[in-house]
Formats: structure tokens, sequence, C-alpha cells
């Protein structure tokens, strides 16, 4: 296993260029096998998710091609392989969205229960319903969601909770339903929205998509067409944030401030200079930030991937603050690795109180998810000395070219094997 080793001290500075979505792009890749000929899909990140997802689309018999710039080319048009075995959908929940693709286009689909990040219960149950609203039949046996239809047909669905994975898999099979879907309760992330778009330029027809309740008119086929992936929200967020903590200056290109308007509003509350402009922002800080409030929700709430940073912003700030988590129960887990670094704070259920520290204490800490991984280094960051995160693989899965671009702001940085 690597680690990652961080000589904390070090002022970010510079500029970053953002690229796609990892929420966005492997959503969108799955899409893919509703059509019958290729699908062209640009600014794609070069993740561990990514190359995954082509695995397991290789599997199921699509062929894929990616040019130098990482352009990937999906061609379903063949007859595919309908069971998506546990090997390869184990390490990462996002597998569950082959299903269902494969039982709108084929009639039946066999997807293994998913696996991913150690950051609380994520049950299918409301993919199961929703796809059992467009008439499948679903069952639950042998550690697989097996479902079957002849064709589906239109039907109405309202989502018990707003559920990002459960809104793009219904979408996506009702968009080669027969008659009318109306969908309510839909999940508004600008990456759902993006999936919504390709789709449309694959020929569904969608209405809605950015609201709570999403039409959609199911069609026969849909044709090739080439998509470009909306900008990671989530990426560009963590650099901003990492220019709070260091009390550094970091532009951001690539990412729409519209889909960042309440962090960024966060980080201003802060005390740090933002500017926004078309797809980047700008934060600038030359003092140590204030505390402030963060309570994480679906879109346009506080994203409770940016959860992790958060905490490691309020391990640093004059104050106290209070950081409540409404969406995955378990992400607290990542405040014990906080505390080994000094930072002065407790959970008490969905709620984490941390008081400021001047600076942080270098440690040995271990990551539990994607973006526990980025808020440990980013604590590394603002800490005395040298600290090492270990288990960093689970930042490749979210994080193009990590350590790469921290050195490129300034930050003293290595990953080390073994």
């Amino acid at each position: 296993m690597a680690k990652i080793v961080i000589t904390g001290g070090e002022v970010l500075n510079g500029e970053v260029q953002i690229s796609g979505a990892k929420n966005a792009v492997l959503p969108i890749l799955c899409a893919t096998l509703l059509a019958d000929r290729p699908i062209s899909i640009g600014n794609v990140p070069h993740l561990h998710d990514v190359t995954t997802t082509m695995e397991l689309l290789g599997a199921l018999g699509a062929q894929l091609t990616v040019d130098e710039k990482l352009t990937i080319t999906v061609d379903a048009g063949a007859q595919l392989q309908t069971v998506a075995p546990y090997e390869l959908v184990k390490t990462m929940r996002a597998s569950i969205l082959v299903l269902g693709p494969l039982l709108a286009k084929h009639g039946h689909a066999e997807v293994s229960l998913p696996g991913g990040c150690a950051i609380g219960s994520r049950p299918v149950d409301q993919h199961i319903r929703g796809l059992q609203a467009l008439g499948a039949d679903v069952v639950v046996e042998n550690g697989f969601v097996k479902a079957r239809a002849d064709r589906l047909r239109g039907g109405r669905y309202a989502f018990d909770m707003v559920t990002v994975t459960g809104t793009e898999n219904v979408l996506m099979a009702a968009a080669l339903a027969r008659g009318t879907t109306v969908l309510e309760n839909c999940a508004e992330e600008p990456e759902v929205v993006d999936l919504a778009n390709c789709l449309i330029s694959m020929g569904a027809k969608i209405e809605g998509a950015g609201a709570s309740t999403l039409t959609v008119e199911g069609v026969g086929r849909l044709h090739p067409t080439t998509h470009r992936v909306v900008g990671d929200r989530i990426v560009g967020a963590t650099w901003g944030i990492a220019a709070a903590m260091t009390r550094g200056d970091v532009t951001v290109h690539g990412v729409a401030p519209a889909h960042l308007q309440l962090v960024l509003n966060k980080l201003r509350d802060t005390g740090a200079v933002v500017e926004t402009f078309d797809e980047g922002f700008r934060v600038r800080a030359d003092a140590r930030p204030k505390a402030v409030n963060v309570s994480t929700l679906p879109f346009p709430g506080f994203p409770t991937d940016l959860q992790p940073m958060a905490i490691g912003l309020a391990a640093v700030a004059d104050g106290m603050s209070l950081i409540t988590e409404n969406v995955f129960e378990a992400r607290f887990r990542f405040v014990e690795e906080m505390v080994r670094l000094g930072a002065d704070a407790r959970t008490d259920g969905h709620h984490a109180v941390i008081r400021g520290v001047e600076q942080l204490s270098s440690a040995p800490v271990w990551c539990s998810d994607i973006r526990a991984g980025a808020g440990l280094v980013l604590g590394g960051l603002v800490a005395d000395g040298v600290t090492d995160v270990h288990d960093v693989e689970h930042i490749d899965r979210g994080y193009p070219r990590f350590e790469e671009i921290l050195r490129s702001l300034g930050g003293e940085i290595e990953r080390v094997s073994g």
C-alpha cells in the first residue's frame, strides 16, 4: 500500500485546470450501453474509477477506444452480456448504474450488489422500486440484483429520499421505456443534469433536468453523439479550501461557480477573498480563517463530499465550528484521524464540534475513502513537520494528478510505495 508524505507549512499559490467530474463521467459511461452506435465522451478525468468502469463495460461486451486526449468512445451496439460480476463491481458503488441501461435495452440484467467507500449505508432499494414502477420484476438473491422486463413502460415514481445514483439509474431506464415516466423528488446535482444533457443529445426526451421532477417520454432507440463532461466541482472546491487553509492564492479553471455557490460563500465567511468568472474562481487568504458552521445537504446545499475538507478548514480556524452531516452517517470516521493530527474535535451523532487551533501537528494517519484522504492531506499541509497519509489508493479514485497538482501549487508532497 502506498502513502503520501507531506511536509507542512507551505503556502499554496498558482492556477489549476480541472478536468471532468468523476460523478458525471461514470453514469455517462454507463449510459452508452443504451445506444446502438458509438458514443464519444470528452473531458474525461484520468481516474481509477474511470478505468474500472471501462473494464466493466468491456466485460459486458462493449467496444472501447481512448485517444491521446482521453476521449473515450464506446460502441455497445452488439448484443451485450447482461451479468455484471462481483469481481468488477465490488470496489465501486457506481457500478450499479449499468442495471437500468442493461434492463432497458436488453430486457434483463443481473448486477452484483456494489461496494465502494466506507462512509455508511447506501442501499439500492430506491433503484429497485423505481425500476419496479416501470414494470420490471426485480429480486435480490445470491448477492445480485436481478431485473427482468420484456419492455419497460412509463410510470410514476416518487423517490423516498433524494438519491443521485437512484435518480440516474431510473432516468436512464425510462429513456427507452414505452410511454411517459414522471420521477419526483429527484436529485438536482449538476452531475445528474449533465447525464440528462448527454441523454438528450443521444435523442432522449427529458424535461426538468435540474429540478426535483423529471418527465421522460420514452423513445425506441438512441443515436450517436459526442459529449463533454462537466467540470468536477468537488475537486475544484478542494483546491479552493486548500488555499484558505494555507493562506494562499489559488485560481481554479474549468468549474462553473454556479455549481459551488454555497461553498464559495462559506469561504467568503472565513475571511477569504473569492472572485468568480466564467468557468472558474479564485480564492485568496492572507490571515487565519474564521470559524464557520457547515451542514451537508443534497445540491444546492453544501456537498457531503466536501465535509472532510470543511472539517480540515475548521480545525485551523479561529473559533468554534459546528459541522453537521445529513447524508452519510459514517463519514465522521475521518474525524478520528484529524484528532491524530492535533485537531480539537468531538462528534455526537450527526454533529462534529471543532475548536480551531493555530497549527496542526504531524502524525501518521489512514484514509478510509476518497474525500477523507484528500482532507487528511490538506491537514498535513497545515501541520508542523512531516505527515504520512496511508492507504492513499482511495484518493486515486477521485482526484487526477493529485500530488502533481499540489506540487505545482508549492506543496511539499511525495508518494512512497510499500
